[in-house]
């Protein structure tokens, strides 16, 4: 054979393969194109929905840019689909290595319901025409839109001191509150009431204003319960978007919270029969009633008086019949209503006329979308609660209409329902020591120690609108409020646009241009559309329990093993926060996008310690969010956070990402790998733990990767290298699994010359990450060691005997991992090992597989039982590796290669 034939057949091979991958690549001709030339690339925006919204609340969406093409300082507008600029504001969130911009935020004001696609552009914005002013003073900080003016505490109590329409003081203090009792069931009942510990301005406007405050509850010299707030105010709304957080510091076993949540007092003026109460109910419903009721009377007040108050407006006296007007006084006030909604399926309406007297049954029906509203046409108060019905028991309260100040607050755990409990659900079972939960393990699939199950240090994020109404706002405008806050309107930039800017590493667009193609599109739009129907179907609803999904269904019962160990709650188990979102990602879909919203919401902060001896790390999927003893950073992953933050600018999102950066200080007293029979545990000097570079090291390096981005702040950048240096100097590499790791320094140590292969270290984005810092940092020995671990994972026994003198060792998860040969084959232009991982990929081997029917779960009889086709493993941890790897794999290799394949 001619050696040069050979290594030109060769090289034209790699080219080819290349040429076609290259494609499909993120960062690929067109963002080289843009950096080039510094031409600003075209920048569609589009309502998730596909349509404008009827309200929108004010919007924030973040744009990526490609390497190069943006730099500080230049101005951006946001334009309409006529090419009007509107009013906007925008800020940097991420920087590209080389100082250029890679994510900007921007802001919209409050209205904005603009149809059709927006466009960011280069060029000025339009100023809005009443701009949003901060003022910071030295007891409060003022925010003003227009006429009205907020005034928020920076110490104290009054979380909001008062808000003024016009100057007439429409709301008056909103503090936060709670209450703990002291057992279940008969324990003594301790109110709190939160108290600022900080005040910060994060943004003065013009477009939006966003204020933070810290805290902590407090009561009967007793601190519990520390909270972040933040408050949103956009040019052009009544209202403040308000992002609740707390934490869960006490001890399960005596603290049972039995109530939280924002009361504000509400200054009413005029008669009783002018004072109005409305409640939202089922969809676009509306609960619509006075103080002293005029309608239904045994004498008609008139005709114009029922209208007026209907209506929300003041009652016209001189229209009013003689025979009512004398006889007001005898008609009972109602100053005391209660929305409470105990189950996903069912609200009540209540009201009483004062304490101490009985309630009367009002309204029921199935979900209230969480708003209620007290006031008058002098003004008053509204206040929404999202996920209202989804995270029961919640409820909405109003006390005093009939007084001079009423209150109206807004329940995230209702104090009509049981006491919070957040104790273990099992007994110890005699498993004391390590061999016994080894034994649990094995039977459960639950990794239990005593102590080690604890709530204590989770926390919760729940999302509200405060509104300041100058007027008892129309039955079609309330109801477009609670509507706006229940499922709020969210603008993206086009998956294309997404694509082109080379960010978030390895995925593909949509293509059904082959066959091939095709069966793998619609599974993976299948599956999703799976998961997402199956919230609704199981009810996986609960303050706590919401946005979760299970981890394994149960064909002999037909229900997902909910209370079986580890087959339980999913807890980002092999990574479906980032399967969904890069489903999000490719199509822009809504109802994915506000799935993986609610994911993230409860992942980020339910599964996930934010105090305590566990604090940065999460917990191993359970029966309980927080029941396994496996503590590790592969749960608190800041990857499974990153799209989420980036497409909506969320500051809470950034808060958790920032705060996993010294996550693996935890791992020096938390030692993730004692209970390993048979595991050697060497001692290693103070400050040195061991680490695994898949499910430990990138899972950490992810939110090192971020907050370089974010900052700038070459301190992190150099926490990378040092790592991915020193892994790359091991004999073996990524294949050793594992090294001693020095804390201070973030640098691997040892000869790294045995092998040690875990099935589950690649497959909490680790490919991901590693995609992204290859493409940020050149550590050529890192790339090698990481290429030669995606080489070697899935080769057959043979192949690997030939290689290494060690055992091959045991392997799983092959059609997952299908992803890491299909990345190899990208890398080197080896078309072997390209048809290496359609074979991998297409032979299901610890997976789905490609279904040749329609995978939906299809029901028949009642909505939460009996599926009638039955996969070989309905699993999400299948499910999410195979829509990873099919994303993936269509991105890094041709599907034509698949033929070869079969």
């Amino acid at each position: 054979m001619d050696i040069r034939a050979g290594i030109s057949r060769r090289d034209s091979l790699k080219a080819g393969l290349m040429a076609s991958a290259t494609a499909l690549l993120p960062g690929a001709a067109q963002t080289a194109t843009s950096a080039r030339s510094g031409a600003m690339p075209e920048t569609p925006v589009r309502w998730i929905d596909d349509a404008a919204p009827p309200l929108s609340l004010g919007q924030t969406f973040g744009v990526p840019w490609p390497r190069g093409v943006l730099r500080a300082g230049k101005p951006l507008s946001v334009q309409g689909a006529d090419g009007t600029a509107l009013p906007s504001q925008h800020w940097t969130l991420a920087t590209w290595p080389d100082g250029s911009i890679k994510w900007t935020a921007h802001a919209l004001p409050a209205g904005t319901g603009q149809p059709g696609a927006l466009r960011v552009v280069q060029g000025k914005p339009a100023a809005p025409q009443a701009p949003v002013l901060v003022r910071e003073l030295a007891d409060r900080i003022e925010i003003l839109v227009g006429t009205l003016r907020w005034s928020i505490g920076r110490s104290g109590n009054a979380i909001i001191q008062s808000a003024q329409q016009g100057g007439r003081t429409v709301v008056g203090p909103l503090t936060l509150v709670a209450s703990v009792d002291s057992a279940p069931e008969d324990g003594t009942r301790t109110p709190f009431t939160g108290r600022i510990i900080s005040a910060t301005v994060e943004q003065k406007g013009p477009v939006r204003a966003v204020v933070k405050l810290t805290g902590v509850h407090e009561g009967q010299g007793r601190q519990i319960l520390p909270f972040t707030l933040r408050l949103y105010a956009h040019a052009g709304g009544d209202h403040l978007r308000i992002v609740h957080s707390f934490i869960f510091d006490g001890d399960p076993a005596k603290d049972f919270i039995s109530g939280i949540g924002l009361t504000a007092a509400v200054p009413m003026a005029g008669a009783a029969h002018d004072r109005h109460v409305r409640l939202a109910t089922a969809d676009d419903g509306l609960f619509s009633e006075a103080v002293r009721p005029l309608t239904g009377l045994r004498r008609d007040p008139g005709k114009a008086v029922r209208a007026a108050q209907i209506a929300g407006k003041a009652v016209p006296m001189d229209a009013m019949a003689p025979g009512v007007a004398k006889l007001l006084d005898r008609i009972p006030t109602w100053g005391d209503f209660d929305l409470t909604q105990l189950s996903a399926d069912g609200f009540a309406i209540v009201k009483r006329t004062q304490d101490g007297h009985a309630w009367v049954d009002s309204v029921a029906g199935s979900r209230s979308q969480g708003l209620g509203y007290i006031g008058s046409p002098q003004g008053g108060a509204a206040i929404a609660t999202r996920y209202f019905w989804q995270r029961h028991p919640s409820q909405i309260s109003i006390r005093d209409a009939e007084s001079d100040m009423a209150t109206l607050t807004a329940w995230l755990w209702s104090p009509d329902a049981k006491p919070m409990d957040m104790r273990s659900y099992r007994g110890v079972l005699g498993m004391e020591g390590y061999d016994a939960q080894n034994e649990g393990l094995d039977i459960t699939y639950e990794d239990y120690e005593p102590g080690w199950d604890a709530a204590t240090g989770v926390a919760r994020t729940s999302e509200l609108t405060l509104w300041a109404c100058a007027a008892t706002p129309s039955a079609d405008t309330l109801a477009a409020m609670a509507q706006a806050n229940a499922v709020p309107p969210q603008l993206m930039v086009t998956p294309d646009r997404i694509h082109a800017a080379g960010v978030f590493g390895i995925w593909s667009l949509p293509d059904r241009s082959t066959p091939m193609k095709a069966r793998i599109e619609d599974q993976n739009t299948n599956l999703v559309d799976f998961y997402v129907g199956e919230v609704d179907r199981r009810r996986w609803y609960g303050f706590w329990n919401h946005g979760d999904i299970m981890h394994t269904y149960d064909f002999d019962r037909h229900v997902w093993r909910y209370d079986i160990g580890g087959f339980a709650w999913d807890n980002s188990e092999l990574s479906p926060d980032l399967w969904f979102w890069t489903s999000v990602l490719r199509t822009g879909n809504a109802a994915a996008f506000r799935f993986a919203e609610a994911l993230t919401r409860h992942t980020g902060e339910v599964d996930v310690y934010h105090l305590g001896r566990f604090k940065g790390l999460g917990t191993r999927h359970g029966v309980q969010h927080w029941s396994d003893s496996s503590k590790q950073p592969r749960v608190s992953n800041a990857m499974y956070r990153r799209i989420f933050y980036y497409l909506t600018a969320d500051e809470r999102a950034g808060d958790l990402m920032r705060d996993l950066v010294t996550s693996d200080l935890s791992l020096e007293h938390v030692e993730i790998g004692r209970k390993v029979p048979g595991a050697q545990r060497n001692p290693l000097p103070a400050g040195v733990i061991d680490l695994s570079f898949g499910t430990m090291w990138c899972s950490v390096a992810s939110a090192w990767l971020t907050e370089w981005e974010r900052t700038g702040d070459k301190k992190w950048r150099e926490r990378l290298l040092n790592g991915m240096d020193s892994i790359g100097r091991l004999k073996y590499g990524w294949l050793a699994g594992s090294a001693p790791y020095d804390l201070k320094t973030g640098r691997f140590m040892g000869a790294g010359d045995k092998i040690s292969i875990s099935h589950l270290n690649a497959v909490f984005g680790a490919l991901e990450v590693n995609a992204e810092l290859l493409d940020l940092l050149n550590v050529p020995r890192y790339r090698t060691a990481w290429l030669d671990y995606c080489r070697w994972f899935n080769a057959s026994p043979k192949e690997w005997k030939a290689k290494f003198d060690q055992p091959f060792g045991r392997r799983n998860l092959k059609e997952g991992h299908s992803r890491l040969t299909a990345y190899v084959a990208r890398e080197t232009g080896d078309r072997e090992l390209a048809v290496r991982a359609w074979k991998e990929f297409l032979g299901g081997d610890a997976g789905l597989g490609l279904s040749t029917g329609d995978p939906r779960v299809a029901l028949k009889g009642p909505a939460y039982v009996r599926p009638i086709v039955e996969w070989p493993d309905v699993s999400t941890n299948a499910a999410s590796q195979w829509g990873l790897a099919a994303i993936e794999n269509l991105a890094l290799i041709p599907d034509a290669l698949a033929d070869a394949a079969k």
